[in-house]
């Protein structure tokens, strides 16, 4: 009796024992944190993205020491699809399976319309977009053959609502958004899930450098830049948190989340409840 309810612990506490993710856009923000929470409940992770090389090896490292978990990393460039195929088949004949895909990677650029530049808008689509479609189509396989994944895209609130001099990563966001929703649609009767997590304002350390560049140029306080600029449309005027975000992807990536698939869901203190 007691060793049942012991093993029913440790199961409750890693819910993602023996499952494989591939988190792009990894090293560090949003994705690390989502990295290191899939890692936490159990799953051996797959990180993504740019860096310095000896960091990155430091952090892969430090993760599989924390959770006791394997940790290997890709440099993959998302804007090239030959890139992102060697990088699902190193991971599918390196763990023998593919579990969980989370669609991070993005970049942002500010400008209005008439003024956007034509290679910053190619960017951004093809890293916040396409190399979503990239890695979905090819994931897909091997989810199938074991009739379990979990495809969780990291979209935005820019996935539901629009802004202004944001045309390339509205567009990309709100294409998250529908890819998400064909994904599901396609895989519902395979054991797959492909939800997108739409943010508000998240506190990582680019933010926090947001918010000192606009006190300086504005001449007014870092309180006033977080309620009155960066936080103007989030109701609740609270940043979202990594850790947030990553105890909605271990949701959304366990059993307790079969059926939910297709759905966009803010995490964004109300901003597209208006």
């Amino acid at each position: 009796m007691n060793i049942q309810l012991k093993t029913q612990g440790v199961a409750a506490a890693r819910p993602l024992a023996g499952k494989v993710s591939l988190v792009t856009g990894s090293t560090s923000g949003i994705g690390l944190g989502i990295a290191r929470a899939l890692a936490e409940a159990g799953s051996a992770v797959v990180l993504n993205g740019l860096g310095v090389a000896a960091e990155i090896a430091r952090t892969k490292d430090q993760l599989a020491a924390d959770f006791g978990v394997e940790v290997s990393y890709s440099a993959a460039d998302m804007t090239s699809p030959e890139a992102i195929a060697e990088m699902i088949a190193a991971t599918v004949a390196s763990h023998g399976r593919l579990d969980i895909l989370v669609n991070n990677a993005g970049i942002q650029h500010v400008a209005p319309l008439e003024q956007f530049p034509v290679e910053k808008w190619d960017a951004i689509l093809s890293i916040n977009l396409s190399s979503a479609f990239h890695t979905t189509r090819l994931a897909l396989p091997a989810m199938r053959q074991n009739r379990f994944g979990r495809i969780i895209n990291i979209a935005s609130a820019h996935g539901l609502v629009g802004s202004p001099f944001k045309a390339a990563y509205v567009a990309a966001k709100h294409g998250i958004v529908g890819l998400t929703k064909v994904a599901a649609l396609e895989t519902a009767e395979d054991g797959i899930t492909c939800n997108a997590i739409c943010p508000g304002y998240v506190y990582t350390p680019l933010v926090e450098a947001q918010i000192d560049s606009q006190a300086k140029a504005h001449g007014i306080s870092r309180e006033k830049v977080i309620h009155d600029v960066l936080l103007a449309q989030q109701p609740n005027k609270h940043f979202a948190s990594v850790e947030e975000l990553g105890a909605l992807t271990v949701f959304l990536a366990s059993d307790a989340a079969a059926s939910i698939t297709g759905t966009a869901l803010p995490v964004d203190g109300g901003w597209t409840a208006h």
